[in-house]
């Protein structure tokens, strides 16, 4: 019975070396430089490209600092994963490489390696030759004239180098533009911290500008929404020389508001502002059109808000306005 098996595990054992032979066999390992011949200094790739079944895991060569002695590693590998027909792949890893001595050099083989039942195996490309030549800066013939010495020769900039520079140049840009936007920012500050000095009475310039829009006639020419425009400008300029409520940038409600926080009372005249205000509101965004005998009452309550809220001490001024508050045209 014994001796009836051996056969049966002769011919498995036969089966699983030769199933390994043809693993092998669809193996490849192959090492290359883009060419075979560079000056000193020059940059040439170093292309390792393993093709192997999909289905089976290998560990790649990882070369570092040097290929051999005087052939420098600068950057790498690069590492790219391709399918390829009759479920496989195809690996290739790249090396940028350099050399600063001329010779001809003669690169081992790169191998790849895994380990199954059979114990470690290696698969290795061919020897890679690659020829380092110096620059020919003189004639075939050197005693026909004495030349001076070559400079040295200086190879590419790569990325790296320029990087460093580039991001120090976008820093200092960045600081010189926060401090131009801070030293802006504090004249800015400081010219706003500085207060305007008023030389006339809040109410002689209401007064003045008041008069001013009565003989422009605005609404009798049928531009009304300009005329209430400008009288709500000049009531809110007294307010801001008045009582420092910088109604211009305020709503009417926030105006009153802010009127109220000063101290003002909501008496005859806080009544005649708030309707001035509103009435004006109603031209000017709701497209309604007053009568002629609204516009005239709007002019006359907005002086009478300034003459009745003007400071105590201030000089009486002598204007015909109140007389012609018993008439109708302006």
């Amino acid at each position: 019975m014994i001796f009836m098996k051996r056969p049966v595990y002769i011919m498995l054992f036969i089966f699983l070396f030769f199933c390994q032979q043809m693993n092998g066999q669809d193996i490849s390992v192959s090492a290359a430089f883009d060419t075979t011949r560079i000056l000193i200094g020059d940059q040439v790739n170093f292309t390792v490209t393993i093709e192997q079944p999909a289905d089976i895991r290998l560990t790649l060569p990882n070369l570092r600092d040097t290929l051999i002695k005087n052939i420098e590693i600068l950057a790498g590998p690069a590492v790219d994963t391709s399918g390829i027909p009759g479920n496989k792949i195809r690996i290739t890893e790249k090396y940028l490489v350099t050399s600063f001595d001329s010779g001809f050099y003669r690169i081992d083989p790169v191998f790849a390696e895994m380990i199954d039942s059979g114990g470690l195996k290696r698969y290795y490309s061919d020897y890679s030759l690659l020829e380092v030549a110096r620059v020919k800066i003189t004639p075939s013939d050197t005693t026909a004239k004495i030349f001076d010495i070559a400079s040295p020769y200086h190879a590419p900039l790569t990325l790296g180098e320029i990087l460093p520079w580039v991001l120090l140049i976008l820093l200092v840009s960045v600081i010189i533009w926060l401090l131009i936007r801070l030293i802006k920012k504090f004249r800015k500050v400081k010219k706003e911290e500085t207060v305007p000095v008023i030389y006339e009475p809040a109410h002689i310039i209401a007064f003045r500008e008041l008069e001013k829009l009565k003989n422009e006639k605005l609404w009798e020419r049928g531009e009304a929404k300009k005329y209430y425009i400008r009288l709500t400008e000049i009531i809110r300029q007294y307010l801001e020389n008045r009582f420092g409520v910088n109604s211009l940038e305020l709503t009417t409600s926030e105006t009153l508001e802010a009127l109220v926080k000063t101290g003002f009372r909501k008496d005859g005249s806080y009544n005649k502002l708030r309707s001035v205000l509103t009435g004006a509101d109603l031209v000017k965004f709701a497209k309604y059109k007053p009568e002629p005998a609204e516009n005239e009452s709007v002019f006359f309550d907005s002086y009478d808000f300034v003459s009745a809220t003007k400071a105590a001490d201030a000089i009486e001024e002598k204007s015909d306005f109140k007389d012609n508050q018993g008439e109708k045209g302006l």
